[in-house]
Order: structure tokens, then sequence, then C-alpha cells
């Protein structure tokens, strides 16, 4: 067989899982090459304390912080990238976000395409990967040309009780968009059965809509996708004057070997994909590869992102509790005129969580009775793009990742105003004092570095229209090599504060449909999601 290609992908995650899958259509020859492999089906799927406190699917590489300290990032090398243990909240950036916005901290620049540009792939994306979710609920959403193809998943009766009080004192929470595979109106035909260990780990029935189950799979069997599982792209070779891609050097199977493709994508995920890039220096890219503007690892963000446990009275038995969201405060409101963020839940904590990082704030409570009665928050606000927080390679070729989080003020003061909110909900048997305490859990995937929490990463990588500031046209195709383009989380020019899993989705969509016309295809592949 030969080792050349129509479309070679690196990565299966989100950004790379979704192309193949578009690009399976064509009929094309494309490989899909996946450091690791096949997440293995086995009980500790749906376990906490081997999938958080032992960090059993924690197989990346170590990488080095700013200082040079080693740590282990919360990253996962599988077929569906980090996808596989998302959380499934699938959520489109606000149509403001893709403008300039002022915060606190600085301005969080404008996108070089519009919302409008977007929006067809984000309805694409929403129905392959099965988003449920209910139009008009979430007061900043931006407009849609299409209802979710699925209905919002049904809250458990102690959020059902969160959603009612914060309701009453006149907030408006929603129903997060997430992508599970569950029927509740024909429980016994769904997929999901609503467990408990869907955020943070591997879906032992395959029932949460990720890049593996969604998109690879189906992308191969169509017959026209191949994919290559444990094998390390250790660089791509240029011709003499830089301007293509002519190799993919890979080590597979402990043999290296240099694969070709017309078309050559990175999708390793922002930090890695910068990485390759930097390491694949030559004469013609002697700072790496596509990075004549020296922006190529820069502008690393990853958002503000804290747990929040609120501790009541009342006991939480909820099993599967990522149902529900607020976003009154991603603006700001009132007393602040910047942007704060978005307030939404992790899965249920349990004893091996909080095992990883609570700190026992309820005096003479064990961890398993803060666990049977915490709500657990997520906070997620901006961060802005700095030329200082970016992914550097050593001369070893290990990876650094230097990072110092900015834009802070407006995260601590949507702390604070998720603890406001909480003590005034009324609660009908222990009125306003049902709520015992608010504290911030340090655990990140199994790790207490908060560097490690690398699961919403993005922008090392930029798009823009001007090749002196940006590494990627609008079509994130280097600026400086014709066959290269770079899908995944990096291209982002501004975080916004909601998970980037779905617009990297859309993304691949969009680029996936230039890509066809690039291949002579787009006639006869008319459509994204049918």
């Amino acid at each position: 067989m030969s080792n050349h290609w129509d479309v070679i992908i690196i990565g299966s995650g989100a950004g790379g899982g979704t192309l193949a899958w578009a690009l399976a259509q064509t009929a094309k020859r494309i490989l899909v090459i996946e450091r690791g492999d096949y997440v293995k089906r086995e009980p500790q799927n749906w376990s906490t304390k081997a999938a958080v406190l032992e960090g059993r699917y924690n197989n990346a590489d170590p990488w080095l912080d700013g200082k040079g300290n080693e740590f282990q990032a919360g990253t996962h090398y599988f077929v569906g990238g980090n996808t596989k243990f998302y959380g499934a909240a699938l959520l489109r950036m606000r149509e403001a976000d893709f403008g300039e916005v002022r915060h606190a901290g600085g301005v969080s620049p404008a996108w070089p395409i519009a919302y409008e540009a977007m929006e067809p792939f984000y309805t694409a994306a929403e129905r392959l990967y099965q988003v449920h979710g209910t139009r008009g609920e979430d007061p900043t959403e931006p407009w849609a040309s299409a209802p979710y193809a699925h209905p919002a998943v049904s809250h458990e009766p102690r959020i059902q009780q969160l959603h009612d009080g914060l309701t009453s004192l006149g907030h408006r929470p929603f129903h997060v968009p997430i992508a599970v595979m569950l029927n509740e109106q024909q429980p016994r035909q769904s997929a999901c059965i609503r467990c408990a260990t869907c955020d943070g780990h591997p879906c032992l029935v395959n029932a949460k809509a990720d890049a593996q189950v969604c998109c690879i799979d189906p992308a191969i069997a169509t017959g026209h996708v191949e994919l290559y599982t444990n094998t390390l792209v250790e660089r791509l070779i240029t011709s003499a004057s830089g301007r293509e891609v002519t190799g993919v050097q890979v080590v597979k199977d402990g043999e290296r070997r240099t694969l070709s493709a017309d078309i050559v994508v990175s999708s390793c995920g922002a930090i890695n994909s910068a990485a390759l890039l930097l390491r694949s220096a030559n004469d013609a890219h002697p700072n790496g590869l596509a990075n004549g503007s020296g922006q190529l690892g820069r502008n690393y963000m990853c958002h503000l992102n804290s747990v929040m446990l609120a501790v009541s009275l009342c006991p939480n038995p909820t099993v599967f509790q990522k149902t529900f969201a607020l976003n009154d405060f991603y603006w700001g409101d009132g007393e602040w005129r910047y942007p704060m963020g978005h307030i939404s839940f992790v899965g249920k904590t349990d004893e091996y969580v909080l095992a990883a990082g609570a700190p026992k704030f309820v005096p003479g409570w064990t961890l398993d009775q803060m666990a049977r009665h915490s709500l657990d928050f997520w906070l997620t606000s901006e961060d802005l793009p700095s030329a200082d927080n970016r992914v550097t390679v050593m001369r070893d070729g290990r990876t650094q990742l230097s990072y110092t989080a900015n834009n802070e003020e407006g995260h601590r003061r949507l702390q604070a105003k998720l603890q406001s909110i909480l003590g005034r909900i009324p609660c009908p048997e222990h009125g306003e004092n049902c709520i015992q305490g608010v504290s911030r859990l340090n655990a990140y995937i199994g790790k207490r570095i908060p560097l490690a929490g690398v699961a919403h990463q993005n922008g090392t990588a930029r798009f823009g229209t001007d090749p002196r500031t940006s590494v990627l046209d609008t079509n994130c195709r280097a600026h400086e090599v014709d066959n290269l383009y770079v899908v995944d989380g990096s291209f982002f020019a501004s975080s916004s504060a909601v998970n980037p899993a779905l617009t990297i989705m859309a993304n691949a969509l969009r680029v996936a449909e230039h890509l066809k016309m690039r291949l002579g295809v787009a006639e006869a592949v008319a459509g994204v999601v049918r």
C-alpha cells in the first residue's frame, strides 16, 4: 500500500475527528494518525477512584512549566482525544464574542470572521454530536438557524429545586446544551443511562457523543479513512523552498517512517500542534514551521476555571448533575460593567473526587458527607491572549508551557456572585440557612497543579488576515505553507467564556467545506449534516 494519501490528519479529537468525518464523504484517501489507542472498555471507566484520584487514563508525556519544573498535564492520548473525557457541554460562543470585547483586565480582540460565518456549522455540529438543549432559555445565547434536534436533558429534583429558587429571585437559569445519546421519552431505547461518571471519564457504553463514537468510527466505516494508532508524529518535512509539506515523519511499531499527503492537517490540540510545528524548524523556517510572524506558540489561553462546592443541609442525591447553567453575569451586571463569565455544573463529586483536593471547610463533616450534600459548580471566565503565555520546545524536544493568569478580577467577582445568590435562595425546609459553605475545589483531573488543567486549551496559532500578526489565514491554512492546515483550538483569536469544544467542531466542518473545494469534490458532496 502506498505511503501517500490525499489528506493526512494528525489527531482524532474534536478537530481532527470531526474533519475526518466530514471528508470521509468525499471518497478521497484519508489517513488519521493518533498517538494513542482506543480507550480500553473496562469497569474502571466508571470509577472516580481510578479516573480522578489515581489518574488511570492520564497518559500524556510530562511537560515543563515556565520555570522548568516537570508536571503531568491533564490531557489524553486516545482515539477521540480529550472528547473521550470531556463533560460534553457544547455551547456556542456568544455573537458579541466574535467582536472586540473590553474587560477589566484588557481587550479581547475581534475574530477575523463574524458569527454569521460560523452559524451554519454550529447547527451542523450540534446535530452531528446529538446536542440536547432548548433555544430561548439562555438570555445571552446567539441567534440560531434551527432548533436543537434533541430536547434538553431534564433536571433531577435537587437541581430543579435550585433552578426554581434562582428563578424566584429573578435569575434566568437554563438547561445546559449537552452531547449525550439520551432518550428520556423511550428509556429502554436510550444508550445513555444518566450515570454519575460522564464528566472526566470515558463512557463504558459509548453513550457520550465524543469524536470517536460520532466521527472516527463512522468515518472508518465508509472505507475511505484509515486510522493509525499508537503512532507518534515527530516532525513535518518541507520542500527546500519551505512552501509545502512533503513528508510526515512518524514512529510506528518502533520503526521510523515518512508518510506524505497532498494536504496535511495538524489537529493535535493547541499545545501539541504548536509544539509539532516548532519541532519542525528547518532552514526555510528557522524559528518553527509557519512561524514567520513569531506568533506560533504564543497567545495560549485556557480560561479562568474553578470548581466551587456549595454544601447544603439538604442532601443532593443527584446522579447526572450536569444539566444546569447560568449566564446572568456573562457580560457583567448593574454593579460591574465588565464581563464575568459562565456558571454551570461539573459531574457529581464523591469522596474520591474530594480527596483529590477539597478543603475540609465544614467542621465535623466527612468527605463522604460533604459529597452527599454538595452542589458542584463549574465557573469559567475569559482569559486574554498574551504573547508571554506560550508553548516552547526545549533543546531536548520536551514541551514547555508558560502561563500567567490575567483578567482575574472578573472571575473573582463571578465567584462572589455565586456565593451571594446561593445564600439568598429560599429553602422550604431550612430557609436561607440551607447553604452551609462555599469553597473552591483545588483538583485538576487528579492533580493539584492549575497549569495541568488544559482541557480548554486554545490560541497558539491564531488565524487572521495579516501574515505579520497571525499564523493561519481565515481557512486555517498556514500563511507560509500552502498545504498545511491547523484544525483544533489553536486558531482562536480570543477564548470567550464558554467551553471551546463546539467551536472547534464547527470550525472543522467549516474548514472541511474549503478543503472539499480544494480537493475538487465540493459539488459532489452537498451540505454538511442532514
